[in-house]
């Protein structure tokens, strides 16, 4: 007998005998059973923000407030597709669609999604961007204390809608505007488990910064898959209620491709 339940081709879906671990356990489940979809997903979408980092350096050493948003639509735009496949890689997880060989089912996620992820991650980019220099560059532009608290705000905004877009964008095909308004309405309709998936996100940057030697050392490790898992998990039930995303995979389909 393993230590986790199997989950082969013959077992494509938990048994309905089983019921489902919750909480802290069912966070170690997913993560030491898929680990290594986890981390190569997100390795993936680590190496998808290079240019928005890389652009990002060089607008703020340079204080140059124009390529800040430059930098950020551009980045934004070349990481878009790897975020949305990362999502795909962990809704798969947690649906506990297991048994698939990662790199075809991650291409194929990737292909699908990756011409509508480019609008909105070049739009997010260049606003998150924005704000970023904004922020580094407080003191010299002598914005006050309640500008600054609204451009952090903005950023935590930011973090909890993409948390509901980029996993849209792996299940359906949907409009910019339709994603931006199913994304707002399940932030506010869920918004204690929102703003506690915005806190893992926070807190795992506060700790990053913090020993930023130490953080540096293990990203190549922990990527985006660590803080995204747990966030993800967090807002996973409304998703499904929204979306059947549980309904659909137990009818041995494939989630909604369409409408919202």
């Amino acid at each position: 007998m393993g230590l986790f339940p199997r989950f082969d081709e013959e077992e494509s879906g938990r048994g309905e005998d089983i019921p489902r671990k919750t909480g802290f356990p069912r966070l170690w489940e997913l993560a030491s059973r898929d680990f290594w979809d986890n981390f190569r997903a997100g390795f993936l979408a680590l190496a998808g923000c290079v240019p928005f980092i890389a652009g990002m350096f060089f607008a703020v050493s340079a204080h140059a407030v124009l390529l800040a948003p430059l930098a950020g639509l551009v980045g934004g735009a070349v990481a878009g597709p790897e975020l949305c496949a990362l999502a795909d890689t962990l809704l798969r997880g947690l649906r506990d669609d297991t048994g698939r060989v990662w790199w075809r089912t991650y291409r194929t996620a990737w292909r699908r999604s990756a011409r509508a992820a480019l609008l909105p991650g070049a739009l997010g980019g260049a606003l998150l961007g924005t704000q970023i220099f904004l922020l580094l560059h407080a003191g010299a532009l002598q914005v006050d204390l309640a500008t600054s608290l609204a451009l952090v705000l903005g950023v935590l905004l930011l973090l909890g809608m993409s948390l509901y877009l980029w996993p849209q964008l792996a299940l359906m095909e949907l409009s910019l505007g339709r994603l931006i308004k199913n994304s707002a309405l399940l932030f506010i309709a869920q918004l204690p488990r929102t703003a506690g998936a915005v806190a893992v996100f926070l807190a795992y940057i506060l700790v990053s910064l913090r020993f930023f030697s130490f953080a540096v050392s293990l990203l190549p490790l922990t990527n985006f898959w660590l803080p995204t898992l747990p966030a993800l998990m967090l807002i996973y039930p409304g998703l499904d209620q929204a979306f059947g995303i549980e309904e659909k995979f137990r009818e041995g389909q494939e989630p909604p491709q369409g409408g919202g």
